[in-house]
């Protein structure tokens, strides 16, 4: 694991100190989940969903593609 150091507005961190308190979940959990909900995912994550979309559509690359775009922007949007 890698650490990292952020800088946030205090009323920003107090606030994420708070749910996780409230969640009892540590910030860098939430953090995280944030960052995964926002779309932060390595390329491999979009690599498959791109290799899963053909395997299971019999579509070609281009059609491919098009679908995943589309699915990552459906799940970024919060459907």
């Amino acid at each position: 694991m890698v650490r990292l150091t952020i800088s946030l507005a205090d009323r920003t961190h107090r606030a994420l100190k708070e749910a996780a308190a409230r969640q009892n979940r540590s910030m860098a959990a939430i953090i995280e989940e944030s960052l995964r909900l926002r779309g932060i995912q390595p390329v491999e994550s979009a690599q498959e969903l791109v290799a899963r979309a053909r395997r299971t559509a019999g579509l070609d690359a281009e059609e491919a593609m098009e679908l995943a775009l589309e699915e990552t922007r459906k799940s970024r949007a919060g459907r």
